[in-house]
């Protein structure tokens, strides 16, 4: 509830979060939404350090809301760490590390780029809901999957030829024809069979999936699930009637790269790839939220419990 359980307005955020002791609470209530519980024993009971610990009352073991979080060891003030994250969610398309650079005013691009990416990791909760399936009115939400390629031009080349990456995209269509939510993940190759796995990882078994009627999406109907193919005979001469096979992927694909154009100004490597269209599913499917700072709550609410990600991590994996 804005307000309440998050700020609604920045003059609010400021007032919530004036020094560290308040940013500090306020992400132990996010990681004991039930009230403390010992990382070690279990135990709900501690007691209050003189450093800010909690100290388990049973087996005396100190720990913090910080502690094997992305904030876990970080030199930086947790205001400063809460201005980045309300600057990255407040904005509709976010920021680029040079632009968050600039904002907070870090030393150097490098520690800008590594704040950005330790929030892509928090940004997609591992066991989120699947698509498709039925809505809240019992309504049947079927998906459409295609695939899309990312990268810059390459002359003389088309989609899987190219030397762009092929990006595997699944987007909901609701009954009454408005796009729901979607998920996104880099293919192994174009046309590849891992677009199966996918489909079985993000979309419930019984949903009807709308594809292009590629040799692979064959077996969806095996697997359990309904398939419509709609084939496109014409691909290489005109565009745009793939475009109108799938469209719920082609217009998700078209935002993708407008995004990557305009915020990231193409500055992505394929070896992060993956965390940047985490980045994108985050906005993508919180596009109709009117409470920014629910994005801000979401966010922080996940960043507790995602790992650290040092630097050495983030750069040499």
């Amino acid at each position: 509830m804005g307000g309440v359980d998050y700020p609604r307005t920045y003059q609010e955020f400021g007032s919530w979060f004036d020094d560290d002791v308040d940013c500090r609470e306020y992400l132990a209530a996010l990681r004991w939404p039930s009230g403390f519980e010992c990382p070690r024993c279990g135990h709900d009971e501690c007691w209050m350090t003189g450093r800010g610990l909690r100290m388990c009352r049973d087996c005396a073991v100190k720990t913090s809301a910080t502690a094997g979080t992305i904030f876990h060891r970080s030199h930086t003030p947790l205001s400063t760490w809460f201005g980045a994250i309300w600057m990255i969610t407040s904005q509709k398309n976010g920021i680029s590390a040079q632009g968050l650079q600039d904002a907070v005013g870090f030393g150097s691009y490098e520690t800008a780029w590594a704040w950005l990416h330790k929030l892509r990791r928090a940004m997609v909760r591992p066991g989120r809901d699947q698509l498709g399936g039925v809505d809240r009115r019992g309504m049947p939400v079927s998906v459409e999957l295609d695939q899309s390629f990312l990268g810059g031009k390459s002359a003389g080349k088309l989609g899987g030829a190219s030397d762009k990456v092929p990006i595997t995209i699944a987007v909901e269509r609701t009954a009454a024809g408005h796009l729901g939510r979607v998920r996104l993940e880099v293919a192994q190759r174009s046309g590849g069979l891992d677009m199966i796995d996918f489909a079985q990882e993000v979309i419930v078994p019984g949903t009807m999936v709308h594809t292009d009627g590629a040799a692979p999406f064959i077996r969806l109907t095996t697997l359990g699930y309904g398939h419509q193919a709609t084939p496109s005979t014409e691909r290489s001469r005109r565009v745009e009637n793939i475009d109108a096979v799938t469209p719920g992927p082609h217009l998700v694909s078209s935002l993708l790269k407008r995004w990557t154009a305009g915020t990231l100004h193409q500055g992505l490597s394929n070896r992060h790839l993956p965390y940047y269209l985490d980045e994108f599913t985050f906005r993508f499917n919180r596009r109709n939220s009117r409470a920014r700072g629910m994005l801000f709550y979401r966010l922080l609410q996940q960043a507790v419990e995602t790992d650290p990600h040092p630097l050495k991590e983030l750069t040499h994996g």
